[in-house]
């Protein structure tokens, strides 16, 4: 407890805790869709998406790399749900080949082109987490704040008709309410989620903030809201949870995260199987 005092006398300390909660509040969200959805690894092929696009965005020496890397990951997201009979490629397959072409680019450009003495280092870093977090200005707090209170704002208003999206497109369409529109929504939420999210666990682990909190819920609870009340409970405290023990461990933060998450789902499970839903 001593320890933990001492590092909460640090402000960049405060910030990774507020930020953490905030992306692991947003991820939990959309997360419950996605399973529901069975686009469950979708985290994972846009996230590969980001790297390849930060590595980019390294190589040209832009002034903060959120120029290229949203935008870019925002298009992947809209083609990799734009449902339809129509698409050349049909989910499973065209996230497999998104996810390994933009991963392997990155990785050459940052090999290639880049000016850093430890490459393997900063790879590292982007695809597992590493400490970033905690190395947040107050310029970049602000933006994850303010692109997290609009994800939340965009999901609570619009909770209505993602509900009907998430279970039912056709019969959607057949009362009249434009499916496509909001599938383009959660694609750009998603994406924007992806980005915020590689700060805390990295490119590579994402994909289980997303999941993992929605299957824990869907454990104990039979309800689309009860899923998506206790998905948010529980990606909040196994990211604070995880964080902490980062902290005080000396571990790094994306994987103990991941590693609390995993923990919650096992938890879940059994307490689903063994002794009763909550509803």
């Amino acid at each position: 407890m001593e320890k933990l005092q001492m590092y909460l006398q640090y402000n960049f300390v405060i910030y990774a805790l507020i930020v953490g909660v905030l992306i692991a509040l947003c991820a939990s969200l959309l997360g419950v869709t996605l399973v529901l959805k069975r686009y469950s690894f979708i985290g994972d092929g846009l996230s590969h998406v980001a790297f390849g696009a930060m590595a980019v965005a390294s190589v040209l020496h832009l002034v903060s790399n959120s120029i290229l890397v949203m935008p870019v990951t925002i298009l992947a997201a809209v083609l990799l749900l734009r449902s339809g009979n129509k698409s050349m490629l049909k989910g499973d397959a065209a996230i497999a080949m998104i996810s390994v072409t933009s991963l392997a680019f990155g990785y050459m450009i940052m090999n290639v082109f880049s000016a850093s003495a430890n490459v393997s280092g900063d790879v590292c870093g982007t695809l597992f987490g590493s400490k970033s977090i905690l190395t947040l200005d107050k310029a970049e707090v602000a933006i994850c704040i303010a692109l997290s209170v609009v994800v939340i704002a965009i999901y609570i208003i619009f909770y209505n008709k993602i509900f009907a999206v998430t279970f039912d497109e056709t019969f959607c369409r057949a009362t009249g309410v434009p499916a496509g529109r909001y599938n383009f929504l959660i694609a750009v939420i998603i994406a924007i989620i992806i980005v915020l999210g590689m700060n805390l666990v990295g490119s590579l682990l994402i994909s289980a903030l997303i999941v993992f909190p929605a299957l824990a819920a869907m454990r104990l609870s039979g309800t689309f809201k009860g899923v998506v009340i206790l998905s948010v409970i529980f990606s909040i405290v196994c990211s604070l949870t995880g964080m902490i023990i980062s902290m005080l461990a000396n571990t790094p933060t994306g994987a103990t995260i991941v590693a609390m998450d995993f923990l919650f789902f096992i938890v879940s499970w059994a307490i689903g199987k063994f002794v009763i839903k909550l509803d």
